[in-house]
């Protein structure tokens, strides 16, 4: 059962090997071994969420070689859930691109399994160095599916893209260097004890080194002032590695998660304290910005964007209450909006092949081809989004809105997590009632494609069994929260010598 757990980040690369070794086959071979490998990527997602579903932490040792010397993946409830949310998502996006779209540039298919690949090796590590190698797996990829179709307007956003995301490597590279320097070791689990051990000493050297990973980490989950780069190249993209690119904010949230709450958490005095510290702030004004965002954009793809900035600002801010049920509610919420944000990626596409000018634009004024059809999808998908019942926007606000009801910093969240809803109704309404309430269609539409209007539909769809199945999810999520809070359950299974030999620091 041991070696299933490499699968995730084995199958996708010999796969994306293959296509790049063959890649003067023919289009329905390559996407045929894509789809193979992203759909066996969807069962590996259901089997770890099965297997985590226990409670126990699944290890790995890559080579037979012990925790702490070699290289280790671990799965618990939370990298199954990223596993499991990926795979589906990449699975959607797949088939979407299969469309047409991955024929405008050359490996596409190929890229698309390493970026795969690199997020799902993020997820599983274990040792902070081979996140930062996953890191640059999945960026590589992203760096080249980003420029995928060429443009202008590409190649721009890509340069930005390509330069903040080498200063944060760079900032990731200094950040190990100075952990490895004052402790001897990055396997996470061994790490975690080291610091809580160290020497009063090293405490600035430690609280410098974190207050960096926040730095790196800000600046894939997009946290002001790191999030500026976002809007252009997500707008630039293609729709599907648009819509995959939803869960690249993730990443950074999910690493904010595991590294804070597992290395830097244990002893009388948490080196996360530090940097945890400036969450809360960033997090609101990422809230707030985002909002702004939504109700400034020009297109329905930089609207999508600024959600994601939205849906970051709320999980950073949930997050930062740091108790079992926000933890649960702002992971029910990751689920909900990074599925939506792919979403409106698609339909935005959708929508700005039906007309004749502007693109998804909102100062266009022409007329949209199929214009029922697609009116009827975009109000159901606008009311998801929003988060209006009965869907998993509305579970999971009305969750966040719960869970923070006690707090201290509760007053703050509902004010500005409410307004920046209000702004988000009032951003789709105005998007929708300028293009759909119209009278007349275009004279000649342009054809639908039914496969694709029925693969968004199903992506909504999946949304309402998000909120339809709630209960069970929640369930499912507030164990995930209560074992990401018990960081030496993790310890005890990576190492579990050191629990033998006694070695016990407070939590």
């Amino acid at each position: 059962m041991n070696h299933a757990l490499i699968l995730p980040i084995l199958l996708p690369l010999i796969t994306g090997a293959g296509q790049l070794l063959f890649y003067q086959a023919p289009f329905p071979l390559q996407r045929l071994l894509g789809f193979a490998s992203t759909f066996w990527l969807v069962l590996l997602g259901i089997w770890c969420l099965l297997v985590a579903g226990g409670g126990e932490h699944l290890i790995y040792h890559a080579g037979d070689w012990p925790a702490p010397f070699g290289i280790v993946l671990v799965l618990d409830r939370l990298s199954a859930v990223m596993l499991a949310l990926t795979a589906v998502l990449g699975l959607c996006c797949l088939i979407y691109a299969s469309g047409g779209t991955d024929q405008r540039g050359a490996h596409f298919h190929a890229l698309f399994q390493f970026q795969l690949a690199g997020l799902n090796g993020a997820f599983l590590t274990g040792d902070l160095f081979n996140l930062f190698v996953f890191f640059e797996i999945l960026l590589i990829a992203s760096y080249a599916l980003l420029l995928h179709g060429g443009g202008r307007a590409r190649s721009r956003a890509g340069l930005h893209y390509v330069i903040i995301n080498l200063a944060g490597s760079a900032l990731f590279l200094i950040a190990l260097g100075t952990l490895y320097g004052l402790t001897g070791t990055l396997n996470m689990a061994d790490l975690a004890l080291r610091v809580a051990e160290a020497p009063a000493e090293d405490a600035p050297l430690l609280a410098a080194a974190s207050l960096i990973l926040l730095v790196v980490f800000g600046i894939k989950a997009a946290i002001l002032p790191l999030l500026f780069w976002l809007p252009r190249a997500y707008s630039a993209a293609s729709a599907p590695v648009a819509a995959l690119f939803a869960i690249m904010t993730k990443v950074g949230i999910y690493a904010i998660l595991r590294v804070f709450l597992l290395v830097f958490a244990l002893g009388e005095t948490p080196v996360a304290a530090t940097a945890w510290g400036w969450l809360w702030p960033l997090a609101l004004l990422t809230l707030a910005l985002g909002g702004v965002g939504v109700l400034g954009s020009d297109s329905l793809r930089t609207l999508t964007a600024y959600l994601v900035i939205l849906s970051v600002g709320t999980l950073l801010a949930t997050i930062s209450l740091v108790t079992p049920a926000a933890l649960g509610a702002a992971l029910f919420y990751l689920i909900h909006s990074t599925g939506m944000a792919a979403v409106f990626f698609l339909l935005a596409d959708l929508l700005g092949q039906q007309r004749e000018e502007g693109y998804d634009r909102f100062s266009a004024t022409g007329p949209i081809g199929h214009r029922w059809v697609l009116g009827t999808l975009f109000f159901i998908a606008g009311i998801a989004m929003a988060g209006l019942p009965p869907f998993g926007g509305f579970v999971s606000k009305a969750w966040i809105l719960q869970a923070s009801a006690a707090e201290p910093q509760g007053l703050w969240l509902w004010g500005i997590l409410l307004a920046s809803a209000l702004l988000v109704i009032i951003a789709i309404s105005r998007t929708g009632s300028s293009w759909f309430w119209r009278p007349g269609d275009m004279a000649r539409p342009y054809p639908l494609r039914a496969g694709l209007l029925t693969l968004v539909a199903i992506m909504v769809g999946l949304n309402g069994a998000l909120a339809a199945f709630g209960e069970p999810v929640m369930g499912y999520l507030e164990l995930t929260a209560e074992q990401l809070l018990d960081p030496h359950a993790y310890i005890d299974a990576v190492l579990p010598e050191a629990r033998a030999a006694g070695q016990e620091v407070s939590p």
